[in-house]
């Protein structure tokens, strides 16, 4: 199962700006087999997608501003190919539009997207935070609005498991509103403190394991380790992470 863990790269934001190229040689040597890419930095994709081939990096999804997705989408999808993923997800909302318009502007410009790039072979996502929680569209939380389908059309859900304890909910049982339509979760701890703030995984109070047999169980082609912020080295942060989930995951076949 090792080979379906992949670090999120917002988590070396700052080291990809200082030299994108021997970030990803450093996870590879970690023994990471994927990433998710979370912007270009200035660096030229194809040089990128080079560095990705000699590594053997797979690619598991992007994380895409909504912007880009409606104003660069042809960009947008040459960056998919040359980095071999199907997959990009808008992974923020703008403050101006986390109100009622603006997740039904979102959710609409999503689903045109989708319905452009579906019989091209891509999937269009939809990562969240806390607040999607925090605000009702239709009598129901933003997020579920977002991720309710309109007939056959839907956006894919990229599930976190740490905002979805930050807004008091379980982890599990929201994501199990989503069978097979989950390609890509992302595995984010939270501490035990009075701060609730991000943690490696295993250190904190999410239990990991029933996430991932669901996982296993409903179709979820990636695990994206991911930590926002890190008090020491984010390298050492992810390597610990990665480290658990690699002891948890090697005694179910035993």
């Amino acid at each position: 199962m090792q080979h379906k863990f992949a670090a999120q790269l917002y988590t070396l934001r700052d080291e990809l700006k200082k030299d994108f190229y021997e970030t990803l040689r450093t996870l590879s040597k970690m023994g990471w087999k994927a990433v998710q890419i979370d912007g270009l930095h200035g660096y030229p994709a194809v040089e990128i997608a080079a560095v990705l081939k000699e590594t053997g990096l797979s690619v598991a999804g992007m994380h895409v501003g909504l912007d880009r997705m409606t104003q660069e989408l042809d960009v947008v999808l040459e960056e998919a190919r040359l980095f071999g993923t199907t997959d990009f997800f808008n992974h923020y909302l703008e403050d101006e539009l986390q109100n009622e318009a603006g997740y039904r502007l979102a959710k609409r410009q999503l689903l045109e997207i989708s319905d452009k790039v579906k019989p091209l072979g891509f999937r269009v996502g939809y990562h969240h935070h806390e607040f999607e929680f925090e605000l009702d569209v239709d009598g129901k939380p933003a997020l579920d609005f977002v991720l309710e389908p309109e007939g056959n059309r839907f956006i894919y859900p990229e599930i976190d498991t740490y905002w979805v304890s930050f807004a008091n909910r379980d982890p599990l049982a929201y994501m199990s509103k989503f069978p097979n339509k989950i390609p890509i979760l992302h595995l984010k701890d939270m501490s035990a403190d009075e701060s609730r703030t991000f943690t490696e995984i295993g250190n904190g109070v999410i239990d990991f394991e029933p996430i991932l047999k669901w996982g296993e169980n409903h179709g979820v082609e990636w695990y994206c380790v991911e930590q926002d912020y890190c008090l020491g080295s984010p390298f050492d942060s992810l390597e610990t992470s990665f480290n658990y989930l690699k002891e948890m995951t090697g005694k179910w076949n035993k």
